[in-house]
């Protein structure tokens, strides 16, 4: 197996007219014969040819459904690894990928969670220009010896808020530098794309001036808080595929999204990163570390926690240069109770923003914190004057129907309805397929509603502007 791999990488390489891709079905013969040799039948190698050299790894290797192995990068015979392996490409694929390779198809070497971890030599690659016939083998128990480690790996669990926070953090990062950027300039080229069509809606719909970058970082959390916003509420087999179904419908965005992301023929670097993001949450019991990190933090919300350490992970110089900093629990629990006992001491409401003619809207709600707090400080009122029983009608009734707020970024906008929903359920409501929290993505300053758009899959922009506008003439705009 090993002798006729090196016998055809010397093939190719004394054509003269090699490139990196020409060796690419030799390096995936031979993987394909190694699992089968180790029985691993159920292992397959997909090869992810790159347009630029931002892309992903030239190789996945997963199960064929949904479990991602590691991933190969190879680049030319002659290629110095020590000089390849400290460029900032491989940087960024060690720090990323859990499993990483790295080869010139002579040398291999493998990283786990961005560390060295072994090296193989199969041949010597200057048996392509001194040697006639096939150089012998090297190191023949060694080089099988890394195969193993590198095809036994098996994702690691996650038992922390915080670590999955980073985890995504560098995912969702990957997949904007490397993936949606580079898609976009693609469909530019070819004049069309799905990515582009969903970047005009946003432009146009949305958020006047947007530029490219701008939309790469909007999509690429907006992808990966929609699947985790999924993950929240999927209770088996979570995968991307699955992830559309176990988003609200009346989420319509979101949604139609990922309509798409779910269901769509993505281009398959998308797709593959997708897939590991959803291997990274599928791995996950996203519940049981929220509610434990709620528990011991004694009611600090640990989805405002969650998103703080993922922004700060995300893109830190970003995150300085555009201030996006959220106003601090302490602060929105001082802001909201001393609302709630104004309104009771100085308006004559006695239940304060539980009264039934208070109405809440927040116009620039980011992640709902403040929106969050007041529906706390309502329903303890409502529970400690009535009871636990009445909460449930109580949330139907009045925060349901008179608790409003505006934001005008996808990433916060799915993080509020995540927070939201995580706080309901603390509070024994579960939101009904017909049932949302009014929290709209819109841009609170335009009063302009958006009457139809022809461009598939991005009707619920409309819906959610008609239902804001009437909002903002009842409200803001009298």
């Amino acid at each position: 197996m090993f002798r006729a791999y090196v016998k055809k990488i010397l093939g190719v390489a004394r054509q003269g007219d090699a490139t990196e891709e020409s060796y690419y079905s030799t390096l995936e013969e031979l993987l394909k014969d190694f699992v089968a040799s180790i029985g691993r039948r159920e292992i397959c190698i997909t090869i992810l040819p790159k347009r630029t050299e931002a892309g992903n790894p030239d190789f996945r290797v997963w199960d064929g459904k949904q479990k991602i192995v590691g991933y190969v990068e190879a680049k030319t015979p002659e290629t110095d690894l020590d000089q390849v392996e400290k460029t900032e490409q491989i940087e960024r694929y060690k720090s990323t990928f859990k499993n990483f390779m790295l080869t010139n198809f002579f040398e291999f070497r493998l990283y786990r969670e961005g560390v060295y971890v072994d090296r193989s030599r199969i041949a010597d690659p200057m048996a392509i220009y001194t040697l006639k016939g096939t150089p012998s083998i090297e190191s023949e128990a060694e080089f099988e010896s890394l195969l193993e480690k590198f095809f036994s790996f098996s994702f690691p669990s996650i038992t922390s808020a915080e670590t999955l926070a980073v985890e995504l953090a560098k995912r969702t990062r990957f997949l904007r530098d490397e993936v949606i950027a580079e898609e976009m300039k693609e469909e530019e080229r070819n004049g069309i794309g799905k990515i582009l069509g969903f970047y005009e809606a946003f432009q146009t719909y949305l958020i006047r001036g947007l530029t490219k970058e701008e939309f790469a970082d909007l999509y690429s959390q907006t992808i990966s808080y929609g699947l985790f916003a999924s993950r929240m509420r999927c209770k088996e087999n979570f995968n991307r595929r699955t992830a559309v179904y176990d988003i609200p419908r009346t989420v319509g965005i979101l949604r139609e999204i990922f309509d798409f992301i779910s269901l769509g023929d993505l281009p398959r670097q998308l797709e593959c990163m997708v897939d590991d993001i959803s291997l990274l949450l599928a791995n996950v019991d996203v519940k049981k570390i929220f509610s434990d990190f709620f528990l011991e933090r004694k009611g600090e919300d640990p989805v405002f926690h969650f998103y703080e350490t993922f922004l700060a992970k995300y893109d830190p110089e970003e995150r300085v240069k555009r201030g996006v900093y959220y106003t601090p629990q302490s602060v929105v629990s001082y802001i909201v109770r001393s609302l709630h006992m104004i309104m009771k001491e100085k308006f004559g409401l006695d239940y304060g923003l539980s009264n039934r003619n208070v109405t809440i809207l927040d116009p620039a709600a980011g992640t709902l914190t403040f929106l969050a707090k007041a529906i706390k400080e309502a329903t303890e009122e409502m529970a400690s004057r009535f009871g636990e029983g009445i909460i449930r009608n109580f949330i139907r009734e009045h925060i349901l129907r008179n608790f409003y707020a505006f934001e005008l970024k996808v990433a916060p906008y799915a993080i509020g309805h995540l927070k939201i929903q995580f706080l309901l359920d603390r509070l024994g409501y579960s939101l009904q397929e017909n049932e949302r929290v009014k929290f709209y993505l819109t841009n609170t300053l335009e009063l302009e509603e958006i009457e139809q758009t022809a461009l598939p899959g991005m009707a619920s922009l409309a819906e959610e502007s008609r239902n804001a506008g009437a909002l903002k003439k009842k409200y803001l705009f009298w």
